[in-house]
């Protein structure tokens, strides 16, 4: 396909999401169903343009003053992939598959985009979201939120059930793979340029022998939070696809007993398949289709490790499209479903236990306001120091603790963000059982 081809799609792609409500996943797999021409080139060109534009839609529209996503495509390549005037006006104007010619207002906007945009636009985020982020971030909300609509590296976490850091990252070397720095068994590959194909790291030999996992390096951060877990008796309560559950288990090297339960059983379908490719022995995966899965693991556990269901906001680099359909109504729905999974998950803690509660969320509403409803019905329950629970798990790079106390709140929490940490958006708290 030529640039005028490319441009054309990614506007068709884009006015499919908002018409006809796709997910963008859907919406790019709908169109490259139907455009069987299109090579892998083609595709990765449409796709990252079309996330870059949902990254940042509402900044593209202001500096093109148009609400439009001709404006925002052709702003994008302006502005974004740094496109030369002509190269736009060429492909626009292409009269078999050109969205049509450059205007002189889109010229004119392109070469000196407007600016002095209010924080929701800045950001690039809905408007009823501006009093929970300038609740969290004050007047740095807009620099936090725009960091949350730049493309993000890809992480890896070294298995360490099946390899070691020196042949996992000879076995990645094609992919210029380097240490990523805070914990010790990370790998990050950085991200993309504009029109570049994220690296496919399922092509590698290795990733189907289990010797690396595709976690972000927040998430392997608050995985660490868990502690010094060999020997243990640990359940991750709200296991999904089974991402930090491997996280749980090398962490154990294989030691203890490691439970995994979601409310969801779909979620788990992957989790064993996971599990056996990486190596892991000491996993019990229980699903809530059979009767009383959990009876007799009350107030046995040594860490209760909660990755609680959020809105993701802090996921919005690698989900753009989320942050736009998100609601109010959806907000509220998630505290409730935090404060029941707390609820739940406690009573398996044992006396002197940890419970460690993650969001991938930045916004307070999910995060302190549930750790301090939680404490406010359980007195049984105090809040320690995630960074204790970090450096104790052995996983963190020494010279890489002060940075993590530096995200560290008075009663203990730590939140990361990719302005302040290069990560994506996490909140850890860790709740310590009395005896």
């Amino acid at each position: 396909m030529r640039d005028a081809g490319r441009i054309s799609a990614a506007i068709d792609v884009l006015t499919a999401i908002e018409t006809r409500h796709l997910t963008v996943r859907r919406a790019l797999k709908v169109w490259g169903d139907e455009a069987r021409y299109a090579g892998a080139k083609d595709r990765a060109f449409v796709s990252g343009l079309v996330l870059d534009v949902l990254r940042k839609q509402r900044s593209l529209a202001w500096a093109m003053g148009e609400e439009t996503y001709r404006a925002r495509v052709l702003g994008a390549l302006g502005l974004l992939w740094n496109w030369p005037i002509d190269r736009i006006a060429e492909a626009a104007g292409d009269e078999t598959h050109g969205a049509g010619a450059l205007t002189d207002a889109e010229r004119a906007r392109i070469a000196a985009p407007a600016t002095d945009a209010p924080p929701p636009v800045a950001g690039d985020y809905p408007d009823w979201l501006d009093a929970p982020l300038a609740r969290v971030f004050g007047d740095d909300r807009a620099a936090e939120a725009a960091a949350l609509a730049t493309r993000a590296s890809v992480d890896l976490r070294i298995n360490t059930l099946k390899t070691d850091d020196v042949r996992a990252l000879k076995a990645l070397t094609p992919l210029a793979v380097q240490p990523a720095g805070v914990m010790t068994h990370a790998l990050r590959i950085a991200a993309p340029a504009a029109e570049d194909r994220t690296p496919s790291i399922e092509s590698v030999p290795e990733f189907a022998k289990g010797w690396f996992e595709v976690q972000d390096l927040g998430s392997q951060i608050a995985a660490a939070a868990a502690g010094e877990i060999k020997g243990k008796q640990v359940m991750d309560f709200c296991a999904g696809g089974g991402g930090k559950t491997l996280a749980l288990a090398a962490a154990m090297g294989n030691s203890g007993q490691l439970y995994a339960y979601d409310s969801d059983a779909r979620r788990l379908t992957e989790t064993v398949t996971r599990g056996q490719r990486a190596g892991v022995r000491n996993l019990q995966v229980r699903s809530p289709l059979q009767p009383d899965s959990l009876s007799g693991l009350e107030a046995r556990m040594d860490v209760v490790f909660v990755d609680a269901p959020c809105t993701g906001s802090g996921t919005w680099r690698r989900h753009p499209d989320a942050k736009w359909r998100l609601t109010e109504a959806q907000l509220q729905q998630r505290q409730a479903d935090q404060d029941a999974v707390l609820a739940g998950a406690c009573a398996f803690v044992k006396p002197g236990g940890r419970l460690v509660y993650v969001t991938c969320s930045l916004l307070m509403e999910e995060n302190e306001d549930r750790v301090a409803a939680f404490l406010g019905q359980h007195a049984d329950f105090t809040q320690t120091s995630a960074l204790a629970q970090i450096a104790a798990s052995g996983l963190a790079e020494p010279a890489a603790l002060d940075a993590l106390a530096a995200r560290q709140s008075a009663d203990g929490s730590i939140r990361l963000s990719p302005l302040s940490f290069g990560t994506d958006g996490f909140f850890v708290a860790v709740l310590e059982r009395g005896k």
